[in-house]
């Protein structure tokens, strides 16, 4: 018995990259720092919420890489000269991805109260009826 997976599929003609993004997002890392929320503010944009409490919008870079957003973060150490009687506040690097679709373009970024929030936009592809001449051979 052969396996079909989806690039190999007979109905599925073209969607090879599909497997690939799937395969993708799976080793995009399951780590749980930092925090996030996706919502949905309308039927075409997304907001993207990370806790980045501590972190300055210095300390924090996106990128869109490959049809992936990227949220890197690193704080600088500043405790010199500091005695920490505990530290419980993390001052770690986190870097969380976010596969991106075709059409979906990422908007501006705002930093407020601990949280970061990027707006992603989904453009709607017109419909495209298109007839094909058949030619005699």
């Amino acid at each position: 018995m052969t396996k079909l997976t989806l690039g190999t599929h007979p109905f599925l003609l073209g969607f090879e990259e599909l497997e690939r993004l799937v395969e993708r997002t799976a080793k995009s890392g399951n780590e749980g720092y930092p925090p996030y929320n996706i919502g949905q503010t309308s039927q075409t944009s997304y907001r993207i919420t990370l806790a980045v409490a501590g972190f300055s919008e210095q300390d924090l870079s996106i990128t869109v890489e490959d049809n992936q957003l990227v949220i890197r973060g690193r704080q600088s150490d500043d405790s010199e000269g500091r005695v920490f009687l505990h530290r419980g506040i993390a001052a770690r690097q986190f870097q969380r991805s976010f596969v991106l679709a075709e059409g979906v373009d990422v908007g501006e970024a705002i930093m407020e109260n601990g949280l970061l929030h990027v707006d992603l936009s989904r453009s709607v592809p017109e419909t495209v009826v298109q007839t094909i001449n058949i030619r005699k051979g």
